[in-house]
């Protein structure tokens, strides 16, 4: 099988369950950048420990299921099962493991300054990068679908991941307003 098709050359792109739509369509915008939030998130798993890496990787397969539905024609939204949709459930799951990083860590009281770490700074670049993401997809106005919580929640949860691979103490490592 080839990975090319050519079909693209023209400007243009499949969706699920069928229909082409142009590859600068706000459904194909949402979707690149959750791709993109998915490669940045697979460049901080590079580098991170074991705990932290088994937690990315379970995000970026939810991420795959994410793009499935933004790629799915909006008339056929219905083929998809319950498995290729983002639920409720992954929502709250997402809001679970927050606040299980968030014991892991003292909060900041002064905004924080990105680039302590390698880690860290490679999870706050894919933070940066889903919040555009979560922006894009709030166009698209997707009725009864969890995307957007979705995208909102994982990207509060990259800062939390980012702010618990800084170390215990943030605070004495963030930067007060005034400086």
């Amino acid at each position: 099988m080839k990975v090319y098709t050519r079909r693209g050359d023209d400007g243009s792109t499949d969706l699920l369950y069928g229909g082409r739509v142009s590859k600068n369509d706000p459904r194909p915008e949402v979707y690149g950048d959750v791709d993109e939030t998915q490669a940045f998130i697979g460049l901080a798993r590079a580098v991170a420990g074991e705990e932290l890496s088994t937690l990315l990787m379970k995000i970026e397969r939810e991420l795959w299921t994410l793009m499935a539905e933004l790629a799915c024609n909006p008339e056929k939204i219905d083929n998809l099962d319950e498995n290729s949709r983002v639920t409720k459930e992954m929502v709250e799951g997402l809001e679970g493991i927050i606040d299980e990083l968030s014991e892991k860590f003292e909060m900041p009281k002064e905004f924080v300054v990105p680039g302590e770490d390698e880690v860290s700074a490679r999870l706050d670049v894919a933070r940066t990068v889903c919040r555009r993401a979560e922006r894009s997809a709030v166009g698209l106005a997707l009725e009864n679908s969890h995307v957007v919580p979705y995208l909102n929640r994982l990207s509060d949860l990259l800062w939390s991941a980012a702010r618990w691979q800084e170390g215990e103490s943030v605070t004495t490592k963030s930067v007060p307003a005034s400086e």
